[in-house]
């Protein structure tokens, strides 16, 4: 009798163990590729020596052997040439248990399975067998050879990523939730949304670049649409997500845009698309980021005489922080010796190759100045690397003239900061993306960098003359301050009380002399809300004064805003707004000039997560909320967001105004349906107060 098969079994529950998928919350199988899965088969009867047995694995629309989007599987006769092996582990009966190995550089995707058995052939119900990158697999070009960052940068669903500013980072905990729900299979739609050749869906270079253009909305109808408005009443207020998982479950049922998303958010989707798709991922923040749109290296920094900066003129920009992704992998596309942590970016800042894209840029090629390699290596470059030149505005016979008062050759790209792997903390990388400032390495890199951007050698960069002694290295985070020639001026800024809403802002700004003789100084200061993007909300006071300084001698200017002053700017904007402080110093009859500027975030009282510290699976727990408001102005329409991974899904509770001193308290009844430990975040946000979160691990 003709031989037919009867069922198929894909032995889920082991193979996904083998191959690190066990956690995606999908009925078909999960694999990587490059690693051995088994498949047992049920036969009408017993295989003969005779019968002829073919599995046929197929990807696309229409699959073809020819195009090695057809892989026909046969146990007894020569491999086949796709790379992919198959063989019979042992048959008993009338079943039988087959080992396939598919190829290392098998496109990624989704596959449908059938059994041919002569001429008979047997489509399994849910006959699809999903083909993920592989990370554990030496002759994957995503190989990662560290245990510890595999589980980091692939397996870990949760993590922080870093804002604030320069000298005041804080994290904000997000939720990558790459195994929820519908979330492989969005990614499974924007891999077919990309229209790349199923042939370059082996790459992970082309899959990364591709996945950086359809994680923003702007040329595709991709996921995500920025806005840095500041009015989001048609959508969800960047501040406002605490995770990628709602993002793409929303997409996926509407196949439309979701409003909105800023450098962060993006950040955080596509991280959760690359580690779903199995690409090592991580999250990296850039404090003082160069935006710089005319590829000059400088970025253009206008003030008028008290410091205040002048939004409209320049079209570059210095982020507080901008957030955009690593991905590891080889490129094989490059010369030697670029392999390793790639830059890609999903948003929206620039065009490359015509659409809003960005990278893979090898990070190696960045701290080497080799600003030629694909992809935006240009770009990325100058995020880390910019100088900003300071002008002075005044008006000289009623018309605006500009002089240039400083360059800073120290201030773009420090703090560089992405979660370490395996702890609650922050790893500063920017070892990785520059060599340390002033070093002979840094030299040699700018000047590359420098010949390939300009040339004819035109541009002599400030950073040549600068007087920073060789073994600088990087600033650490606490304060900041710059010192110039023969005065060795400098000037720090400092508050002298916490930064709380709704108390005045107690600021201070230090002038310092450190040589022989008297100094005579102007001090023009000032205070400004301005957004992360560095765009100015408010100007809140400034300081104006004269200071005689002697020999090595210091002296303290105090700035003081009363809480009215900017108590309206916070509740009118829809962003987290940041303080931002500047300080001129001008000796008289010299041409010391000295500018320095920082940035502060406000504090806020803090959210407490009570539960216990363990629980078992499919067993009740309560989850409580708590927040006392010991601010001393009321939070209007407050909003707490919850999310527990693989524990709920979020929830939103309308906690109305919250008055000084009242304390408020929600309670989520828990049943964890995964095994391991589990975050719970949650998130306030009011009328005044946008970004307090917090986060706790529970071990289910």
């Amino acid at each position: 009798t003709d031989l037919k098969v009867t069922g198929i079994d894909f032995l889920k529950s082991q193979n996904c163990r083998l191959h690190h998928t066990d956690a995606y919350n999908i009925k078909k199988l999960v694999v990587r590729r490059g690693q051995a899965f088994n498949i047992q088969l049920a036969f009408s009867r017993e295989l003969m020596a005779t019968d002829k047995l073919t599995l046929r694995f197929g990807i696309g629309e229409k699959p073809m052997k020819i195009r090695g989007t057809l892989m026909s599987l046969n146990p007894r006769r020569e491999p086949d040439l796709s790379g992919w092996q198959i063989s019979i582990v042992k048959h008993s009966g009338k079943e039988c248990l087959l080992s396939v190995t598919s190829s290392p550089w098998a496109p990624v995707g989704k596959y449908t399975l059938n059994v041919k058995t002569g001429t008979n052939i047997y489509k399994p119900e849910d006959g699809a067998v999903y083909l993920l990158f592989n990370p554990w697999c030496e002759g994957d070009s995503v190989f990662l050879a560290d245990e510890a960052q595999r589980n980091e940068y692939v397996l870990n669903d949760t993590g922080y990523i870093y804002v604030g500013s320069a000298y005041s980072i804080y994290n904000r905990p997000w939720n990558f939730g790459q195994f929820e729900e519908l979330i492989l299979d969005t990614c499974m739609d924007l891999l077919d949304k990309s229209k790349l050749k199923l042939s370059n869906r082996k790459d992970p270079v082309m899959v990364s670049r591709a996945m950086s253009a359809l994680v923003n909305a702007n040329d595709d109808s991709g996921v995500l649409l920025g806005n840095w408005s500041g009015n989001y009443i048609n959508g969800t207020s960047p501040m406002d997500w605490i995770g990628s998982v709602a993002i793409l479950q929303q997409y996926y049922k509407t196949k439309k845009p979701v409003f909105y998303g800023q450098c962060w958010v993006f950040a955080g989707v596509l991280t959760t698309v690359m580690r779903c798709l199995g690409i090592p991922s991580r999250c990296v923040s850039n404090f003082d980021s160069a935006h710089d749109t005319n590829d000059n290296l400088t970025v253009d920094i206008y003030m008028n005489e008290f410091g205040e900066k002048l939004n409209s003129l320049s079209f570059d920009s210095i982020w507080n922080f901008h957030v955009w992704n690593d991905v590891w992998m080889k490129r094989t596309d490059l010369p030697a010796g670029f392999d390793g942590w790639q830059a890609i970016d999903a948003t929206p800042q620039e065009q490359s190759q015509g659409i809003f894209q960005c990278g893979p840029c090898p990070v190696k090629g960045v701290r080497e100045g080799d600003v030629y390699l694909p992809f935006d290596s240009k770009f990325v470059y100058a995020e880390v690397n910019a100088d900003k030149v300071y002008w002075l505005v005044k008006k000289v016979n009623g018309k605006d003239k500009h002089f240039k008062i400083s360059t800073e050759t120290q201030g773009v790209g420090v703090n560089i900061s992405t979660k370490a792997v395996g702890q609650d903390k922050r790893e500063d990388i920017t070892s990785q993306y520059k060599f340390p400032e002033g070093s002979k390495e840094e030299r040699e890199s700018v000047w590359r960098a420098s010949s390939f951007l300009h040339p004819l050698g035109i541009v002599p960069r400030a950073r040549f003359s600068s007087t920073v002694p060789m073994d600088a290295g990087y600033p650490k985070p606490g304060v900041s301050q710059e010192t110039v020639s023969k005065s060795g001026l400098q000037i720090e800024i400092t508050n002298k009380e916490a930064l709380c809403p709704g108390n005045p802002l107690e600021l201070a700004i230090t002038v310092k002399t450190s040589t022989p003789g008297n100094w005579t100084i102007n001090l023009a200061g000032s205070c400004q809300l301005q957004s992360y993007t560095g765009k100015v909300e408010a100007s809140l006071g400034h300081v104006k004064e004269t200071i005689k300084l002697d020999g090595k001698s210091e002296t303290q200017v105090p700035l003081k805003i009363a809480a009215d002053t900017y108590m309206k700017t916070l509740a009118s904007v829809e962003d987290e707004v940041l303080i931002h402080v500047t300080g001129i110093a001008e000796i008289q009859d010299t041409n010391d000039k000295l500018t320095k500027e920082t940035t502060m975030r406000f504090e806020y009282p803090p959210i407490t997560i009570q539960m216990p510290e363990t629980a078992k699976l499919n067993k009740e727990f309560t989850c409580a909320f708590i927040f006392k408001n010991k601010l001393n102005v009321p939070l209007d329409n407050c909003k707490l967001l919850v999310e527990g991974l693989g524990i709920f899904k979020m929830a939103t509770f309308d906690e109305g105004d919250v008055k000084p001193g009242r304390i408020i308290k929600s309670e989520i009844i828990c049943t964890p349906t995964r095994l391991g430990e589990k975050k719970m975040v949650a998130k306030l946000t009011s009328t005044q107060v946008k970004g307090i979160s917090a986060e706790k691990a529970i071990t289910i």
